[in-house]
């Protein structure tokens, strides 16, 4: 039988053809007339069986996940969302760009005021040189810990994928589950100044898998054909963590994070920040049998507590016995706290030159920024309660030194666009207050650098500038890996290290050539990031860590992008149903 190594040198050199050939075939495609996609979500109580209790969740359609949403580039999304749930809601569409619909971006206070319980608002929007994985998700409160599901955005009619055509696409979304009410503990964490509260399971499509209590019969199953590729979208819709996936005995071609497509990449270990999106290839070239997939936590704050569980699918060749009768496959997935594996596979993805929507980086930069992001305190309210850490502050968290505040009468879009003063200041330093050692962790005794201000605080940007982002990661209360999330735009990732960035040697570290390209990068816990984007969408735009737990304590800024010189280039007015305060 041929080696796993022989048969994937081979498929290596198949897919370096047929990528050239597939771009070939692209530019050659013509341009077909583009549909109106339409869909209703209601959005309400249901009532699920989950680690031998029954819950009451928060899910659209009576599904969880929710409904898919398939498109192709150039179409318009028409998506109706009823709140008949008891609480206010959002729906964000991750990583769609919104290009000159930023009323239709979906976060709570940013672009719009919260659907109301027995209300409804229609989301609007036109799929703009964008095609692969997207995911749309609650972006209120807790709430996207059961409201979430996939969007899933094909080439044009007449368009291929730059890789070999897979025999079946499968939406892989990974997702946390609590044994409570998560608007609940949420609010009790915030009142209290707590870290959130650790979930009880991870999930596969909805389902935690045969490890936990009373799941043997509640686990996502994939049915497989010997010889055939399958294109896995796999989201990580967790709440609070960033996750190792793998699969026993087989190995994953990466072809495209977030939307944008990469060099092929082998590997047989994925890590997928909390908000980002992978697509890989698996080929079913194994014996036929049964074999686990499994995902659980990367966890890379030191001394913190974690959901530390696993969660388990099967994937079942046809033709096998009965998964039930003979154990899978199990993989081995690495330690929780294997940072070495995680940058690794983060820092080897590299992007498709010239392929599909592919963007070259902007070299002439007009915006520069030095970011810190991390956690701080705050100051505990008179008459209350602060359980800490340490006891008598409140968890906090910071963009260089200011603790993110959203307004409470007014979106921040509306008061843009409508020019209302007093919502929100553009004076979001471009620096830090003080230079210190940012990855050291004895700068905890030092107690102005603790306790950051609150402000609703945010950068101005004119049309068409290109920003550049230099990411830097605090050990501050302590150091994690963030996710950090930009609405609006996708960015190249230049370049990720440890430590302190150093200008005088690590910008000669950056890729200017073939860097990935993401609207979500997982900033190395003690380390930095280098981002480069290009201000090209008017309107008023989130930046902020996919971590709920983290979101609403303050790790998070915006930026308003002006209009540009043409109405082409100019932000239309709100539709009329926008929801009101």
């Amino acid at each position: 039988m041929t080696s796993p190594s022989v048969i994937y040198s081979i498929e290596m050199g198949r897919l370096v053809f047929l990528f050239a050939s597939s771009l070939l075939l692209m530019v050659a495609a013509t341009t077909v007339s583009a549909a109106i996609v339409e869909h209703s979500f209601n959005v309400q109580n249901l009532t699920v069986n989950r680690l031998c209790n029954r819950h009451v969740i928060t899910a659209a359609n009576g599904r969880l996940p929710g409904p898919s949403i398939r498109a192709r580039e150039g179409d318009t999304l028409i998506i109706h969302v009823f709140n008949k749930s008891p609480y206010n809601l959002t729906i964000h569409w991750h990583g769609i760009h919104q290009m000159l619909s930023a009323w239709a971006d979906g976060p709570d206070m940013i672009t719009q005021c919260p659907i109301r319980p027995g209300n409804k608002y229609t989301y609007k929007f036109k799929i703009i040189k964008q095609e692969g994985t997207f995911w749309w998700h609650s972006h209120t409160s807790t709430l996207r810990a059961t409201l979430y599901g996939a969007i899933i955005i094909r080439p044009r009619a007449g368009s291929s994928y730059p890789f070999p055509k897979p025999y079946r696409e499968v939406p892989i979304l990974l997702g946390e589950w609590w044994n409570g009410n998560v608007v609940d503990m949420a609010n009790q964490a915030l009142a209290h100044g707590t870290g959130p509260n650790i979930s009880d399971a991870y999930t596969i499509n909805g389902w935690p898998g045969d490890l936990y209590p009373c799941s043997q019969n509640q686990m996502y199953k994939l049915k497989v054909k010997q010889g055939k590729t399958y294109l896995l979208r796999i989201t990580n819709a967790a709440v609070d963590n960033n996750l190792f996936y793998k699969i026993a005995n087989h190995k994953m071609i990466v072809v495209a994070v977030d939307a944008r497509y990469t060099n092929p990449y082998v590997t047989d270990v994925l890590v997928v920040a909390s908000g980002q999106t992978i697509d890989v290839l698996l080929t079913a070239d194994q014996p036929i049998g049964s074999y686990y997939m499994a995902a659980r936590a990367y966890a890379s704050a030191a001394g913190l507590e974690f959901d530390s569980t696993t969660t388990r699918g099967v994937i079942v060749y046809e033709g096998a016995p009965s998964w039930t009768s003979r154990t899978p496959l199990i993989p081995v997935l690495p330690a929780f706290n294997d940072t070495p594996t995680a940058h690794k596979f983060s820092t080897s993805l590299t992007a498709l030159v010239g392929g599909p929507h592919w963007e070259p980086v902007p070299l002439k930069v007009d915006h520069k920024m030095f970011v810190t992001i991390g956690m701080a305190l705050d100051v505990c309210p008179s008459n209350t309660t602060c359980q800490g850490p340490p006891v008598g502050a409140k968890l906090s968290a910071s963009m260089n030194n200011v603790s993110f505040v959203p307004p409470s009468s007014l979106s921040l879009l509306q008061a843009f666009f409508f020019n209302v003063r007093g919502v929100y200041t553009t004076d979001f330093p471009v620096k830090p207050p003080v230079q210190f050692d940012y990855t050291n962790p004895s700068i905890n005794g030092d107690r102005p650098l603790l306790f950051a201000p609150k402000g609703t605080r945010i950068t101005k940007l004119k049309f068409n500038s290109t920003v550049e982002m230099v990411m830097q990661n605090t050990a501050i209360i302590g150091a994690e890996n963030h996710p950090m999330h930009l609405h609006g735009f996708d960015f190249h990732v230049l370049a990720q290290g440890f430590g302190n960035f150093n200008p005088a040697t690590d910008t000669l570290k950056y890729n200017l050539f073939n860097p990935q390209i993401r609207h979500t990068i997982g900033v190395p816990v003690g380390g930095w990031a280098v981002i480069r984007f290009v201000a090209n969408n008017p309107g008023v735009w989130f930046m902020h860590c996919h971590f709920d737990g983290h979101l609403p304590i303050g790790l998070a800024t915006a930026f308003v992008v002006e209009n540009g010189p043409t109405p082409e280039t100019t932000l239309p007015p709100p539709p009329v149903d926008l929801p009101q305060c």
